[in-house]
């Protein structure tokens, strides 16, 4: 197959799924997102949160581990490139990628707070 060769749409969503199950079977981090994501939706079906709100919460999720992804896309890609050679910029590189999951991760938390809080208070009052 050539650079420029087109491929079917199935062997496309193939590639896509062989993709996922590689990251959710390789990466811990990612599998435990995704284990949160479950608990996250299950939790937000339990309490019977509005549409908008749950939304929000699978847009938050959807971030994280789109983000995970590409941390592990950078890291992947870094490897191979400098051959597992350590490298000051590559180090500081992944440690940015890193970085950008943990300030995203932070950031759904606190969203998830927002969301959920007013929901857990009802069940108390």
């Amino acid at each position: 197959m050539t650079k420029f060769k087109s491929s079917s749409v199935k062997k496309s969503f193939s590639n896509a799924i062989r993709g996922l199950k590689l990251a959710l079977f390789s990466q811990r981090n990612f599998r435990i997102e995704v284990i949160i994501a479950f608990i996250v939706v299950i939790a937000a079906l339990c309490l019977k949160v509005s549409h908008s709100d749950l939304c929000i919460l699978i847009i938050m999720i959807a971030i994280v581990l789109i983000c995970e992804l590409l941390n592990s896309i950078i890291e992947f890609t870094l490897d191979a490139v400098y051959r597992n050679h350590y490298s000051k910029l590559v180090e500081m590189a992944k440690d940015m990628s890193a970085g950008m999951v943990l300030f995203v991760s932070m950031i759904s938390v606190v969203i998830g707070l927002i969301v959920f809080v007013p929901y857990i208070k009802e069940l108390f009052t």
